[in-house]
């Protein structure tokens, strides 16, 4: 797999993918952390809450539908899929190596973002940031993110970018309202766009002000409680749109022009 993964980012090259995959967050980054430095009285859960609620609300439902958008339109340019499916290999590993891609440009623009956070504010406020803190939280919203990839990659192949970036627009809404407000609390598990958000945040709850009032045992009641619906769903999520994406595309002949 790791070769199909080298195979598909070389083909990356003189596209936007690189650029977004590690001068976009870079530039977030460091304007989220020349905001901070300008404040002196940002605390860290000001600096958690504000740059994961930024990072999983807005860049991961609009990432997940530009990327897999995007590189499924640049097999659409080369030749209408015709030299993409033409290629004689399995039907499976193409699907996968995409997959592989998506998640790989995913995964290293977030901790792209949240590393240059902390390599920047660190020094000089080091109460505010913290790497035991930001990079759990990375992985645990990485590990919510694999269920859109898969679907947005699956919607990419089947109705093109538009759709994809389309869907993402929606998704961002849901997350925002759904994901952060109690009107979600019932349904979020239901919410593909959510999962990030609830997974992302977890490790703040440890520092959160409305922490301090409650009990370690109901937070860590609260926090598994929430882990443990997260995981589930995430993982029956991901087995679902990447199992059911993968039977479509075994049986897919390329889109027709009225598609």
């Amino acid at each position: 797999m790791m070769r199909f993964l080298c195979s598909e980012w070389l083909r990356t090259k003189r596209t936007a993918i690189r650029f977004l995959t590690f001068c976009m967050p870079v530039l977030f980054s460091l304007c989220a952390a020349a905001y901070l430095i300008s404040h002196p009285g940002s605390t860290q859960v000001f600096a958690f809450e504000g740059f994961f609620t930024i990072w999983t609300v807005f860049f991961i439902p609009i990432g997940a539908g530009v990327f897999a958008g995007f590189l499924v339109h640049e097999e659409e340019l080369a030749g209408s899929f015709n030299g993409f499916l033409g290629t004689g290999i399995s039907r499976i590993k193409l699907y996968m190596g995409k997959f592989s891609l998506l998640l790989f440009c995913l995964t290293a623009c977030t901790f792209t973002a949240v590393l240059t956070l902390c390599v920047c504010v660190k020094p000089v406020m080091p109460e505010v940031v913290s790497f035991r803190l930001f990079l759990p939280a990375a992985a645990l919203m990485v590990m919510g993110t694999l269920p859109l990839l898969a679907l947005h990659l699956w919607i990419s192949f089947a109705w093109g970018m538009g759709a994809s970036i389309g869907i993402s627009m929606g998704g961002l809404l849901m997350a925002a309202i759904l994901g952060l407000t109690g009107m979600g609390s019932r349904i979020w598990p239901l919410i593909p766009w959510t999962w990030p958000v609830k997974l992302g945040m977890l490790p703040g709850a440890l520092i959160s002000e409305e922490s301090a009032a409650i009990r370690s045992t109901e937070i860590f009641s609260g926090i598994m409680h929430t882990a443990a619906v997260g995981f589930s769903t995430a993982a029956a999520g991901l087995l679902l749109f990447l199992a059911g994406g993968m039977m479509w595309f075994h049986l897919w002949e390329g889109r027709k022009n009225c598609e």
